[in-house]
């Protein structure tokens, strides 16, 4: 299995420190994320999951396309699609969500692992392109009208032009979303980061209806539980705390930026939920800050950290305090 962000019970058996006394922020998650209501009705544990209970009625309204299916985060998708094709040419965004490379090669696909910049000269002898938008970790953007120029060409031969839009849900008018149902457009979200429910296990496929068909065929009945379900439901329905989510997680964003860069570090872009520091001294940094209770993500290919918000007052203070130990450690 591959590497995540939340390895937190790695990092305690490793550095020997208390589970409580760490500072998380590997994820990407919001830490003051949608707030789950403390009584989940009992006949949502006793009956077997219905596809009438208003969950996809809330996230068609909610995403703006009625061509979506439920399933058990978008992480089931990203394993389930290679399935849906024939093995064939796959580019797929790099540095990004390395889960989207690894699920084409293992199902026999011929795996591309392009640059940004490569991306548009590599359309025209590809199957299928994958990429993250914004991009985890570099958080880089793409025009929608190239977006959509790309999912034309692909579309003209068969092919699928993937989107995951896991990191979407702050700058809505940024998705592709409101443009699936078109052939060859895929689009993937998930109630993970944005709203903080990473524990629900609760995404949705976006794409026209075939697709859709043969992916609920692969998946099977029941992929989401009746509580996920519910709480989904809550969640997409209440458009004034999304709104509220929007604004404050803006607001943290940018102090992030400007709390690392006071540390000198270089920051190189961010979403709403993380910040990009490429730099060659990922391993010490990520090491240093975890010997001191925090732990970040770290990449290797380019070297990079990907730090995410802090939830509490106390944790912005012992992130500026830890990161200000660490560059005067690296100056000893």
């Amino acid at each position: 299995m591959l590497e995540h962000g939340g390895a937190l019970r790695a990092a305690v058996a490793h550095y020997g420190l208390p589970l409580d006394n760490w500072l998380d922020l590997s994820t990407g998650i919001n830490p003051n994320g949608w707030p789950v209501p403390p009584m989940i009705p009992p006949a949502v544990w006793q009956r077997l999951p219905e596809p009438d209970d208003g969950l996809e009625t809330a996230a068609a309204a909610y995403y703006g396309t009625p061509h979506l299916l439920p399933v058990a985060g978008s992480q089931a998708a990203i394993q389930a699609l290679p399935l849906l094709r024939k093995p064939g040419r796959v580019g797929v965004l790099n540095p990004s969500y390395a889960e989207h490379a690894y699920a084409w090669q293992r199902n026999g696909h011929r795996v591309e692992l392009l640059p940004v910049e490569a991306l548009n000269a590599a359309i025209d002898r590809l199957d299928v392109l994958a990429l993250v938008h914004p991009n985890n970790p570099t958080a880089a953007r793409f025009p929608l009208n190239l977006l959509l120029d790309w999912r034309a060409r692909l579309a003209a031969r068969g092919g699928w032009l993937i989107v995951d839009e896991a990191f979407m849900d702050a700058t809505p008018a940024e998705s592709l979303a409101g443009y699936t149902g078109s052939p060859g457009l895929i689009v993937l979200r998930s109630l993970g980061k944005f709203f903080g429910l990473a524990g629900v296990r609760v995404g949705f496929v976006l794409a026209e209806p075939a697709v859709l068909e043969s992916l609920q065929e692969q998946l099977g009945p029941w992929s989401l539980s009746g509580p996920s379900r519910w709480v989904a439901t809550q969640a997409l329905v209440d458009s004034d705390g999304q709104e509220k989510m929007r604004a404050g997680l803006g607001r943290l964003s940018g102090r992030l930026a400007e709390l690392l860069k006071r540390q000198r570090l270089p920051v190189a872009d961010g979403t709403a939920l993380f910040q990009w520091v490429p730099t060659a001294d990922a391993e010490f940094w990520q090491d240093a800050l975890a010997r001191r209770g925090i732990l970040v993500r770290r990449f290797a290919d380019p070297p990079g950290l990907r730090f995410g918000l802090p939830g509490s007052e106390p944790a912005w203070r012992r992130l500026e305090m830890a990161l200000a130990g660490v560059r005067a450690e690296r100056l000893c």
